[in-house]
């Protein structure tokens, strides 16, 4: 059975072999948009399936850390002939098909497309691994320096898993349809494996559940430890307001220049003002302490 590896979409080559083998216009549409989702759809006398391989790359937003892109690869698979079309510089993808090369048979492309699909969903669980630990360095950092900035990281990661679980559930979908779908290329030898791809996928698709869940955790914590620093704030701002009190309220007596006021006529009448002012302070710190405020 003749398998075509091609780079890329608009390779006219695909051209003569969607005359060659019949391939519907519209699934020559779907393999040539970037932006197609993961779908499986069955044509005259073949299956035509998108998967999206994960692969983790540098964030250009975030220097030192990684964040998950997906790279279409493209499949024809019919009784007598494979077609793929996937991006050469994508390690997940060159993954699947080596492994589909090197495991498969070339007289059943089914057991080649769930070898790809397979390995293509195996190769998710390292980008899991890798919002584990970027959500328990945040977890860290928000106890000691809930900044700013871990607010963006927590919305980046889960813009990121939003994006991670959109595929993943198209891509459950996917399985699903290779399962029930009596008119695909996968047949009864075959339906075990598709149906451990999607028990994986299902696994996948929990661990994002529990990330998505860790993160609003995470940001209920970021935002109760802003409060409480805002609490603590206003706290002392209101203790130091309580202290200048009584000096602010006799100063403020005395400066309006009343008749009548104690100790105005007297030559020791500052000393007094004074000392009735610091021993007013005084009391009022004991009273403080008292009720545990300082």
């Amino acid at each position: 059975m003749p398998w075509y590896q091609l780079d890329d979409a608009n390779d006219p080559k695909l051209d003569a072999l969607a005359k060659q083998y019949d391939l519907h216009p519209l699934h020559l549409e779907d393999a040539r948009n970037p932006d197609e989702g993961v779908k499986v759809d069955s044509g005259s006398n073949y299956t035509f399936a998108v998967f999206k391989p994960v692969r983790l790359i540098p964030d250009p937003d975030n220097p030192g850390e990684e964040m998950p892109s997906f790279s279409p690869v493209d499949i024809f698979a019919g009784k007598d002939f494979l077609v793929t079309i996937s991006d050469p510089t994508c390690p997940t993808t060159e993954q699947a098909l080596t492994r589909a090369r090197r495991d498969g048979d070339d007289e059943h492309p089914g057991k080649l497309v769930s070898l790809i699909l397979d390995t293509i969903v195996d190769l998710y669980f390292p980008a899991i691994d890798h919002f584990d630990d970027r959500i328990d360095q945040l977890e860290d950092k928000v106890f000691d320096d809930p900044s700013p900035e871990i607010l963006q990281a927590v919305f980046a990661i889960k813009r990121e898993l939003i994006d991670l679980r959109r595929v993943l559930v198209n891509t459950r979908d996917a399985a699903l349809h290779l399962q029930r779908d009596p008119n695909t290329i996968i047949d009864a030898d075959y339906q075990p494996y598709v149906r451990d791809t999607y028990d994986h996928i299902a696994r996948l698709l929990d661990s994002v559940e529990t990330q998505r869940d860790l993160l609003n955790n995470t940001l209920d914590i970021y935002l109760s430890s802003v409060s409480n620093r805002t609490n603590e704030v206003m706290k002392v701002l209101t203790v130091l307001g309580t202290i200048a009190l009584p000096a602010l309220a006799i100063s403020g007596i005395y400066g309006m220049n009343l008749k009548g006021l104690p100790f105005e006529d007297s030559p020791h009448g500052a000393e007094w003002v004074a000392g009735i002012t610091v021993l007013a302070t005084a009391i009022l710190l004991f009273v403080l302490r008292k009720l545990d405020w300082l």
